[in-house]
């Protein structure tokens, strides 16, 4: 009895199919050169010199995320060229948190099988956002791993590398009573809280028009905040993701101290309260669960606010002054929603 030879293919990894992608996507990847950068992607490492950037006492600052179930709506939709942009914005956009500027990405692609034309797709958003954040793609990993990846389903993780001068870093340390926040306009939901939305709508909904409402891509915020950093006293930044207002604001705030966020003082998108009205949700279950609108916090002096929202006028997208610091009147209350929309 003749037996047939094994190989790794037919195991369902195919290694010839993995090396033609990343032949395919270099001349891509160039796009997001920067100073710094050294040789190409397809080595065993990727190489970068900060030595452009003079920073007289420098820090490295890392983050790593993924984008989460909003991928099942990518699926669903068969629309894979944005969440590579939420990939590269949950990272950049927590490194500029500390005032870091983003200097590479990398990313980790995982499938059951390889196929060509999504992974381009999605190296496509990836590549829109290392340009927006003005960061280069340094490498990567594509891993196929049949049987546990079911049909085109696959899942995707980043990480980025900024740096920070370390006299400039923004920790939070400096914020008093009376400071203001401003806040930047979301561009939607951008990547949570879709675990729940995905309950709140139906599967018709979802492969039209709601599914590509759900779909626009998490801004990144890089540009702007390093406009302001020379211009003005920037005392603490938070990223609105998972936890949302409740959770991430106490994060740069000190003890004694809480942010009060005035309702009403920001328009919240209709998508928003859409949401809120079918799941019944409370006031403060929104806001921990959904950024309504507002995607980053800036806390800055009283007399710094208005000129901050000047400077951020030029952008492509609102802010407002939505809160301001106070007292808190317990160790747990670090948030007050006052007022309502």
């Amino acid at each position: 009895m003749l037996k047939t030879p094994w190989s790794y293919a037919k195991a369902g990894v195919d290694i010839d199919r993995g090396n033609a992608f990343v032949q395919n996507i270099r001349q891509m990847v160039k796009q997001t050169g920067v100073p710094g950068v050294m040789g190409s992607i397809g080595g065993f490492s990727g190489f970068f010199d900060p030595g452009p950037y003079k920073i007289k006492n420098p820090l490295l600052v890392g983050s790593t995320d993924g984008v989460g179930t909003k991928l099942e709506i990518a699926q669903s939709l068969g629309q894979h060229d944005t969440v590579g942009i939420d990939l590269v914005a949950m990272c950049v956009n927590d490194l500029i948190c500390t005032g870091a500027r983003p200097l590479f990405f990398l990313d980790y692609f995982a499938c059951g099988k390889l196929d060509l034309k999504i992974a381009q797709n999605v190296m496509k958003g990836i590549v829109a956002g290392c340009r927006d954040a003005g960061c280069a793609l340094i490498g990567g990993e594509t891993a196929e791993m049949p049987d546990f990846y079911q049909g085109n389903h696959y899942d995707l993780a980043g990480f980025s590398v900024g740096i920070v001068d370390k006299k400039k870093v923004i920790d939070g340390k400096k914020v008093r009573q009376g400071d203001i926040l401003i806040g930047l306009a979301s561009s939607g939901f951008h990547s949570n809280g879709f675990s729940l939305l995905r309950r709140l709508f139906t599967p018709d909904e979802m492969g039209g028009v709601w599914g590509k409402k759900l779909l626009t891509p998490t801004r990144i915020y890089v540009k702007p905040v390093l406009s302001l950093l020379d211009k003005v006293e920037i005392k603490g930044i938070a990223h609105i993701t998972g936890g949302a207002f409740i959770d991430k604001i106490p994060r740069i705030i000190p003890n004694g101290l809480a942010a009060e966020i005035n309702l009403g003082s920001w328009p919240v998108p209709a998508p928003f309260i859409e949401v809120e009205k079918r799941g019944w949700l409370s006031q403060r279950e929104m806001h921990r669960t959904f950024n309504m609108g507002v995607g980053l916090v800036l806390i800055v002096s009283p007399k710094e606010a208005a000129k901050t929202l000047r400077l951020l006028a030029k952008f492509k997208f609102k802010s407002w002054e939505i809160g301001q610091i106070g007292k808190s009147s317990s160790a747990e209350e670090k948030v007050v929603l006052k007022g309502t929309r």
